[in-house]
């Protein structure tokens, strides 16, 4: 019986898919197998030994402590792409917001007394100062070609925006989804310079802190609007402020509230919105369901941020997973030790990621405590599971 642990409220749909003959699923459990969180912030929980395997119905991972998960040989699930589309379409809807002075305008007419003889006179009269411009013909940068960035993209393409991107490390399936004609920069300043807008989607990092400050900021055409979407600490916040003061900017659309900011008449603040519809918290739930079964059960690794892509087909019944540090020789002295043990390998898969190497191994037999405790004694060796 596997034991998972949940925090936040996860959607229904994503519980359903643990057997309850093979699962048992709650928010209170001793000594679970694995974690599944929203954003709950894990880094001040206590996280049992007997956590093989945190994951995040979302997409970012700050709230979790990777790296000290990693040290523990603790696989870490996201769910990129289960929240493409809410993004996407909140992201359009802060360039219409922006670009057309739309909660302004709102607050002016709530602002209005219905019952005066000159009320539509002052509809009319007011309308004058809220007159925005349209998105056809105008340059939309998109920081970031993920899941996200991709679907931002071609849907601004498809409003007859003229589109830049750029990702440094954007993936070869996420490369073949962008729209023939959207431009690829080769800088965060190609793709700036000139742009009426820009929308950030990227992780937050020490090299995304800040990512848009005042200098790339001077890059982008006077009337231009920031969008930030993805993370909190990504722009710059207070030379955003600067640049609208000083009437460089149109507009700041973000997700993320900013003090001393919120009463600001060009600043959109939201409240962390981007990925809460209910189908996207349902998508998000179903994809860290999936594969924290298939991790549990397979030894199979899908969408991880900390351990290698690995997926095997299954020989045999008996299968032993391995996560160790990426050293030398580590696969020799595993298969070594097996041979000891008198454990004929009938299928081997490795892969690294950075400091992390996993191990898949079909085999013969059915591999006791102590070829276990042989396996964890290899030196690099942080987690050995026979399943």
């Amino acid at each position: 019986m596997y034991r998972i642990q949940t925090y936040n409220n996860i959607a229904a749909r994503g519980l359903e898919r643990f057997p309850r003959d093979q699962y048992e699923v709650a928010s209170d459990l001793n000594n679970p197998d694995a974690l599944m969180l929203r954003s709950f912030d894990l880094h001040k929980a206590e996280i049992p030994d007997s956590v093989v395997a945190v994951g995040r119905a979302g997409s970012g991972v700050n709230n979790i402590p990777v790296d000290a998960l990693s040290e523990r040989g603790v696989a870490v699930f996201n769910a990129p792409g289960a929240n493409a589309n809410a993004v996407k379409e909140l992201v359009i809807a802060g360039l219409l917001l922006g670009a057309r002075n739309l909660l302004p305008a709102a607050g002016y007419v709530q602002s209005l007394d219905p019952d005066k003889e000159d009320f539509k006179s002052a509809v009319e009269q007011g309308k004058k100062q809220f007159s925005g411009f349209e998105l056809p013909g105008r340059k939309l940068a998109v920081l970031g070609l993920g899941a996200i960035g991709v679907s931002v993209a071609n849907a601004a393409r498809s409003l007859g925006m003229e589109v830049v991107g750029f990702d440094p490390k954007v993936t070869v399936d996420n490369a073949w989804r962008l729209d023939a004609d959207i431009e690829r920069a080769r800088s965060v300043e190609a793709a700036l310079e000139g742009a009426d807008a820009v929308t950030v989607h990227v992780p937050l990092t020490e090299n995304t802190r800040n990512l848009v400050d005042a200098e790339r900021l001077r890059l982008m055409s006077p009337g231009a609007m920031v969008l930030n979407l993805a993370r909190d600490g990504i722009i710059d916040d207070e030379a955003v402020r600067t640049s609208l003061d000083a009437g460089h900017l149109h507009a700041y659309v973000t997700d993320f509230p900013v003090p001393g900011m919120l009463d600001h008449p060009r600043v959109i603040t939201l409240p962390h919105l981007g990925a809460s519809t209910g189908e996207s918290e349902e998508n998000c739930a179903v994809m860290i369901a999936d594969q924290l079964r298939d991790y549990l059960e397979n030894g199979n690794v899908v969408n991880s941020v900390n351990l290698p892509t690995l997926v095997l087909d299954r020989k045999g019944d008996t299968r032993i997973a391995i996560v160790n540090r990426n050293l030398p020789d580590r696969v020799g002295r595993i298969s070594h030790t097996l041979g000891e043990s008198n454990i004929n390998i009938l299928h081997l898969v490795n892969d690294s990621r950075g400091d992390l190497a996993y191990t898949l191994l079909d085999v013969d037999g059915h591999p006791d405590t102590s070829t276990l405790e042989a396996l964890m004694g290899i030196d690099g060796v942080l987690r050995a599971r026979v399943l």
